[in-house]
């Protein structure tokens, strides 16, 4: 199943910065991985805000909220899913 994931990171202002840089490479390290794998399909930031817009493939709703939860800045997101289907006008055989 296809999910369009929209996640607005909001992190503590007074988080130290080490804390705050591991966050970051280790939820890089595991969404690298995620996109290797083929479950986290796209992903595009939202331009001026600390957030994203992905796609996730994934078997259900099950998995999607246990691939979100793992991500080390889950505990500091805004999250809203939308799960998705192919358009019958769409002229695309894949999943562009």
């Amino acid at each position: 199943m296809l999910f369009q994931v929209r996640m607005t990171v909001k992190l503590p202002t007074d988080m130290p910065v080490e804390k705050v840089n591991k966050l970051k490479a280790d939820e890089k390290q595991l969404a690298h991985h995620l996109q290797r794998k083929g479950i986290w399909r796209h992903l595009w930031r939202i331009a001026g805000l600390y957030a994203n817009v992905s796609i996730f493939d994934v078997s259900d709703n099950q998995a999607l909220h246990d691939t979100l939860m793992q991500l080390p800045l889950y505990p500091f997101m805004e999250i809203d899913v939308t799960a998705l289907c192919r358009h019958p006008s769409s002229i695309h055989t894949d999943d562009r």
